[in-house]
C-alpha cells in the first residue's frame, strides 16, 4: 500500500511539473541589439518569478517585419504576446486576431499608473476597447540653445509661432548662426506637418470623402510659412538636404538655435552639450492656440489564439509595469506610458519636461501621420523630399506643392475607403 501511495504521489508530482511547463511566444518587431538585450533581461526576471514558464522571443527586423509577421499570421503561427506598432492595431483587431485587454485592465492595480494618452491610444480602434497597451510615445518637442538665445537677446523659448519667428530672426542676425535646424531630406514631413497644422489650426489630413486637406488655403498658408522661413535665411542653406543626423548635429554644434525632435535625439545631444546649455519645451502654438506635434507609439498586444491568456497577461504586466516599462524606454528612446515615470531620476530632469508637458496639455494635440496607407511610405520618403526641396528653391509655388501632395494622398485615401 505504501509503495502504491508513493508511486501515485510521484506520478502526481511529475504530472504537475509537466502541466506547469509552459512556453509563451513573444515577438518584437522594432528591433536593435540594445532593445533585444533589454527585452531578454525583463523576460529573464519574469521567468524567474514564474517557475516552469519559458518565453520564446522572436525578433523581426523592422524593415521586413510587416511582411514577415503577416506571413506568420497567415500560417497560423501567432505569438501569445507581441510588440504592436500603432499602424498595425486596426488591421489585426478588426479581423478578430487580438484579445481585448479590458477585463485584465479592470483587475490590474497598475492600470491607475497609465497616463491618459496610453489608454486613449490603446483604445484607438473603436474608442472603448484596448487591443494594445502603448509602452511609450515617439513625439517631437522643441529643443532650444540657451546660450544662443542669451547672446541674441531672446528672453526665453517661444510659446507661439509668432515668438518662434521673432526668436529665429534675432538668432539669425548673429554671424554664422540660424534660428532653426530645418530637415529638408527624408523624414522632413514631420516638420512640414507641424508648422502647416499650427498655422492653419487644423490637424486633419482628409475630409469625409477622402479628399486631402493639403491643397486647402489654410494648409497652403502653413506650407508657405515654412518655405518663406527658409528663403529668409532663418535656416542654414544646406539644411535643404539635412536628415536626422544633420539636424541633430546642427543643433549641438551651435549652428542653429532650435530643433524639433523626439527624445532619441538626446543621446547625441547629451554627449556634446552641457545640461544647462539647452532646454526642451512644447512646440509653439499657432493662432488657434493649439500645437500639433507628430506622434507615433508602439505597445504590447495579446493574440486571441493564445492558449495561455492569463500567463500572457502576466507577461504584459511585467513589460508594462514600472520596472519593465522604464527600463525598456530608457533603451528605446520613447517616452514611458506611466505617470510614475516622471519621478524616475532619469526622466525627472528638465530635459524631459517638454515632452511630459505636451502629453498633459489639452491644447497640444498629438497627431499621428496616415501611415496606414499602402502608398504612404513612398509619399513620406520620396515625393515629399523631392517636391519640398523644389519649393524651397523656388522652382514650384506652395500652392503647386500642396496640390501635388493632395492629389497623391486623395487617391490613396479614396482607394483605402473603397476597400473598407
Amino acid at each position: 500500500m505504501k509503495s502504491l501511495i508513493t508511486a501515485s504521489l510521484a506520478t502526481l508530482l511529475l504530472s504537475g511539473t509537466a502541466m506547469a511547463a509552459t512556453t509563451l511566444k513573444l515577438t518584437e518587431v522594432i528591433t536593435s541589439p540594445a532593445r533585444t538585450e533589454t527585452l531578454k533581461e525583463i523576460v529573464a526576471k519574469f521567468e524567474a518569478a514564474n517557475p516552469g514558464v519559458t518565453v520564446e522571443i522572436t525578433s523581426l527586423p523592422w524593415g521586413e517585419a510587416f511582411e514577415k509577421f503577416a506571413t506568420m499570421v497567415s500560417a497560423g503561427e501567432t505569438p501569445d504576446v507581441m510588440e504592436m506598432p500603432d499602424t498595425w492595431v486596426a488591421l489585426y483587431a478588426k479581423n478578430g486576431a487580438l484579445e481585448s485587454l479590458e477585463p485584465y485592465l479592470a483587475k490590474w492595480q497598475g492600470a491607475s499608473d497609465l497616463n491618459d494618452r496610453a489608454l486613449e491610444f490603446g483604445r484607438q480602434v473603436d474608442g472603448k476597447t484596448a487591443y494594445m497597451l502603448p509602452y511609450g510615445f515617439y513625439m517631437g518637442a522643441m529643443f532650444y540653445n540657451k546660450k544662443l538665445f542669451e547672446e541674441a537677446g531672446v528672453a526665453g523659448p517661444p510659446a507661439t509661432i509668432d515668438e518662434f519667428l521673432e526668436a529665429s530672426k534675432k538668432v539669425s542676425a548673429l554671424p554664422g548662426k540660424y534660428g532653426y535646424c530645418l530637415r529638408g531630406a527624408r523624414g522632413g514631413l514631420n516638420d512640414w506637418t507641424v508648422f502647416a497644422n499650427a498655422v492653419s489650426g487644423d490637424n486633419t489630413f482628409f475630409k469625409d470623402d477622402g479628399t486631402s486637406t493639403f491643397a486647402d488655403p489654410d494648409k497652403v498658408a502653413g506650407l508657405k510659412f515654412f518655405i518663406d522661413y527658409y528663403k529668409q535665411g532663418l535656416a542654414p542653406k544646406d539644411s535643404i538636404s539635412w536628415g536626422f543626423n544633420e539636424t541633430v548635429a546642427g543643433f549641438y554644434s551651435g549652428t542653429c538655435a532650435m530643433l524639433n525632435q523626439d527624445p532619441d535625439a538626446l543621446i547625441a545631444i547629451d554627449e556634446r552639450m552641457k545640461p544647462e546649455d539647452y532646454g526642451v519645451v512644447p512646440l509653439p502654438k499657432g493662432s488657434s492656440g493649439k500645437a500639433y506635434p507628430v506622434i507615433g507609439y508602439a505597445g504590447w498586444s495579446m493574440f486571441a489564439a493564445s492558449e495561455n491568456k492569463d500567463l500572457s497577461w502576466k507577461l504584459i504586466e511585467a513589460l508594462e509595469g514600472t520596472e519593465g516599462n522604464v527600463a525598456w524606454n530608457k533603451r528605446t528612446g520613447a517616452l514611458p506610458a506611466l505617470k510614475s515615470a516622471e519621478k524616475d531620476p532619469f526622466y525627472a530632469t528638465d530635459k524631459f519636461k517638454g515632452w511630459f508637458d505636451e502629453l498633459k496639455d489639452a491644447n497640444t494635440v498629438p497627431t499621428p501621420l496616415p501611415s496606414y496607407l499602402e502608398e504612404f511610405a513612398f509619399f513620406k520618403d520620396s515625393l515629399v523630399p523631392t517636391s519640398s526641396q523644389r519649393a524651397l528653391l523656388g522652382e514650384i509655388t506652395p500652392e503647386e506643392m500642396g496640390k501635388e501632395w493632395a492629389d497623391y494622398l486623395t487617391a490613396a485615401q479614396q482607394k483605402f475607403l473603397a476597400a473598407q
